[in-house]
């Protein structure tokens, strides 16, 4: 019986523009994905476009903040990444969009709404899901107003207290100094901001109306969706203890 060299070894090689060169090391932001996807909606999605679009909306939606989460055909348009991965030859990119949102809306994945502005309408989509439901049926109800935020444009009018009730119950007595900023953050900033901020003041116990104002102040000049924590909740937590937050870490309360 002849001995058997080594195997020999073959190195396919691929074309540059179609492979990828693999996840970078390190801790990476993960995208959670529900486990219904994988056993009941993935066998029965047969179409290219459409497995992309739903894909893309579970990452898009894990960037977006707020109880009701949703993504607009325009900001998805919008997308170049997006739209170069939709290129068949028979139709246009956006056309190609359209053509594959309908039909995971046929499938039940999406539920979609067209909200009329004074510029124009648009169509936003929502996942099938408790939340999404109740979100669509309160649009239809009229429960929802623009909000003037271009990443967040619709908000649930019902489920927003007054800035004053939100200060009260989670920060402190109110005073009439403090009515009078509240109403000044009010005029200047949009309602989830406030939300948001005074969320991050109770989670990191720093209930002080100046907290939540440098907070505000710092998305407004540094750009609140440019952090580079979302979708990151420690980080982003960590984010506002550290460097000029740190002076406001003590237990005192504003006066």
């Amino acid at each position: 019986m002849s001995a058997q060299g080594p195997p020999v070894l073959k190195t396919i090689s691929m074309n540059k523009t179609e492979s990828f060169a693999g996840f970078p090391e390190g801790k990476l932001p993960l995208t959670p994905i529900p486990n219904a996807f994988f056993s009941e909606l993935l066998p029965r999605i047969d179409h290219l476009g459409e497995f992309k679009v739903t894909i893309y909306a579970f990452w898009a939606m894990t960037q977006k903040e707020g109880r009701f989460r949703y993504i607009s055909l325009e900001e998805m348009a919008a997308d170049q990444l997006l739209m170069e991965g939709l290129k068949p030859e028979s139709m246009t990119p956006l056309e190609t969009l359209v053509d594959a949102l309908e039909r995971a809306v046929a499938r039940g994945t999406f539920l979609k709404v067209k909200v009329e502005f004074d510029q124009g309408e648009d169509s936003y989509f929502f996942l099938n899901s408790p939340k999404g439901r109740a979100a669509v049926a309160s649009i239809e109800a009229g429960d929802w107003q623009p909000t003037g935020d271009p990443e967040a444009p619709i908000s649930l009018a019902l489920e927003r207290p007054n800035i004053y009730t939100l200060y009260e119950q989670n920060i402190g007595p109110l005073t009439p100094m403090i009515a009078e900023q509240l109403r000044e953050a009010e005029n200047e900033y949009p309602p989830d901001w406030i939300e948001e901020a005074v969320l991050i003041a109770v989670t990191n116990n720093v209930r002080k109306w100046r907290y939540i104002e440098a907070i505000l102040e710092d998305w407004q000049n540094r750009g609140k969706d440019e952090r580079k924590d979302r979708g990151d909740s420690e980080k982003a937590r960590r984010r506002y203890v550290e460097g000029k937050f740190a002076d406001f870490w003590d237990t005192a309360a504003d006066e």
